[in-house]
């Protein structure tokens, strides 16, 4: 409490209603810091004050609670006291820091990074003005920039500048870096562009003479695929948002079976795009080989397991291996198929023995002949000698599989007895 009345009348409604008046009037009054700083303790003390004292509650709803004004009041005399104070040095400081940042973080334009150099000499010389500094931008790259708002904090802070004794030349300072601030939000971002005119900043329509279909990004996709042109159909992929141009992307890709392309579609495997999917098997890219096997257990989706298989067949992995292998006995046979072919691809000789299972005990002739061929596929002896057991076989299917084995085996022997 401020002094030793009477608690009853000290921590009154009343009472805090004069104490904050003469607060009120206190602020309006001070002209320095030190006066400010002795308005937010009195502000402080009426707070503690009322949190302790033992107010009226209103007795009905529609009745003002005293608290509850009170401490309106208290909060709108210290929004009103923070205003008042400063400008601080600090200030300036602060919005030359964000906007070194500012000029880092941001991707320019050609014609940004001009008006960012434009922005930062026109800065130098105005605080140089103000601050009678000798802060100078010595080249038109990233460093020099960043060198000279660097140099100008540095002068800020050496100046040790009095927010009563120098609050005019703070403002200028403030106005000065906010100057700086608005010069690089007007410059010429990347962001700025059209997706096209970032396109043909880069390069993209270049190889565009006389086009015929449309629109020219089809032209421009067409003629990169046919000149192996990776990085543009990947520019291409991740620019575009037609759901036409993504698609033609994704089978360019995988028709040009270019690995350096896996980073650019990585996204949309991971939201299981099947064409993705198969575009990444297509390119052998060994880098999706963790996260197609993550997918290898998605039995809800029969659809997306034999991309997944194909693609990693594709890729020959033998990490691969025994992922698949478990699938040979799930109980979609269209699934079990897939994951025999994948094992073919990879050529893994553990996946000899469960192959020669599948042949032999599978209910599915179809399923049985895409193990056979898997075998075949292996070639190694033993491999092929379990799929050349079938000559006789009910299936057809396995039966042709079983006499392509025994030709070779046939031909391995004629060179074995040769030699």
């Amino acid at each position: 409490m401020s002094d030793g009345d009477d608690d009853t009348t000290e921590l009154s409604p009343e009472s805090f209603d004069e104490r904050l008046t003469e607060a009120e009037e206190a602020l309006d009054a001070a002209e320095t810091e030190a006066d400010l700083d002795e308005v937010e303790a009195t502000l402080d003390d009426i707070e503690a004050d009322v949190e302790a004292a033992d107010l009226p509650e209103p007795d009905d709803e529609d009745e003002e609670d005293p608290a509850e004004e009170l401490e309106s009041r208290l909060s709108d005399l210290r929004d009103d006291l923070e205003s008042q104070r400063g400008p601080y040095a600090e200030d300036a400081v602060e919005t030359l820091e964000e906007a070194k940042s500012t000029i880092t973080d941001t991707r320019w334009t050609e014609q940004g990074e001009g008006e960012i150099v434009a922005a930062v000499e026109t800065f130098a010389d105005e605080f140089n003005g103000v601050l009678d500094a000798s802060v100078s931008v010595d080249g038109d790259d990233e460093d020099a920039l960043t060198a000279a708002v660097d140099d100008a904090v540095s002068a800020v802070e050496a100046a040790d500048l009095d927010a009563d004794e120098d609050a005019e030349t703070i403002a200028d300072l403030i106005e000065v870096a906010d100057g700086l601030a608005d010069g690089l939000d007007d410059a010429q971002e990347w962001d700025d562009l059209e997706t096209r005119e970032k396109l043909q900043v880069q390069g993209f329509y270049d190889v565009l003479g006389h086009y015929k279909d449309y629109p020219p990004e089809l032209s421009a996709l067409k003629e990169h695929e046919k000149r192996g042109n990776v990085e543009m159909i990947a520019l291409a992929f991740e620019s575009f948002q037609s759901d036409f141009m993504q698609e033609y992307c994704i089978e360019a890709f995988t028709r040009m079976n270019d690995d350096s392309a896996y980073e650019t579609i990585e996204g949309q495997a991971k939201r299981r795009d099947k064409g993705v999917i198969k575009a990444i098997g297509k390119m052998a890219a060994e880098e999706g080989v963790e996260m197609l096997v993550d997918y290898v257990d998605t039995d809800s989706d029969p659809a997306l397991q034999k991309v997944v298989f194909k693609a990693l067949g594709e890729i020959g992995s033998e990490e691969a291996t025994q992922p698949i292998a478990n699938k040979l006995v799930t109980e979609n046979d269209n699934v079990r198929s897939a994951a025999a072919r994948a094992l073919g691809l990879i050529g893994d000789t553990r996946a000899v023995e469960p192959l020669s299972d599948v042949v032999a005990d599978d209910d599915v002739d179809s399923v049985r002949a895409s193990a056979a061929w898997a075998l075949r596929q292996i070639g190694t002896e033993d491999a092929l000698e379990a799929a050349a057991g079938y000559t006789d076989d009910r299936s057809f299917l396995v039966q042709r599989e079983a006499e392509l084995a025994a030709e070779f085996l046939g031909d391995d022997v004629e060179a074995e007895a040769t030699v």
